[in-house]
């Protein structure tokens, strides 16, 4: 069976930390695969209004998850704090790669919990169509922390 292989990229561009939630954790008393996706999604939105933006106004646009890859490492539990690093990977003129890096501290040691990517469309929820990343999110996305 082929696996996903995920490569964080080096343009890093935010760290983000999302606490686990008792509601995140599943029967098998660890994050959910669900939680995961919910938690890049709260980093995703914490990043965009570090910028003044959300996922539905990016100067007047939208944009749309198009594709979603998980490579799960290690298991999460309710307490960690999970730190999420976002990093850029392709960039076309309707859309865009972010890679997530998602790990934990304990007994003082880094785990790494699991690499994530997303690929996002630029999108005109009004047109109801694909339209150009905005030249203030491109700056954004070109600019390494």
């Amino acid at each position: 069976m082929a696996r996903v292989k995920l490569i964080m990229p080096e343009n890093r561009i935010a760290v983000i930390t999302v606490p686990v939630r008792i509601s995140d954790i599943n029967y098998g008393n660890h994050l959910g695969n669900d939680a995961f996706v919910s938690i890049i999604h709260e980093a995703r939105m914490q990043w965009l209004m570090q910028h003044g933006f959300t996922e539905l106004n990016i100067e007047g646009t939208g944009l749309i998850l198009a594709d979603l890859a998980f490579e799960f490492k290690n298991e999460s539990f309710y307490g960690d704090a999970v730190e999420i690093t976002i990093a850029v990977g392709e960039i076309s003129k309707v859309s865009f790669e972010l890679y997530y890096e998602l790990s934990t501290k304990r007994n003082n040691k880094t785990i790494l919990l699991a690499l994530a990517k997303t690929g996002m469309v630029s999108y005109d929820y009004t047109a109801k169509k694909v339209i150009a990343i905005p030249e203030k999110l491109k700056e954004i996305l070109n600019t390494s922390i």
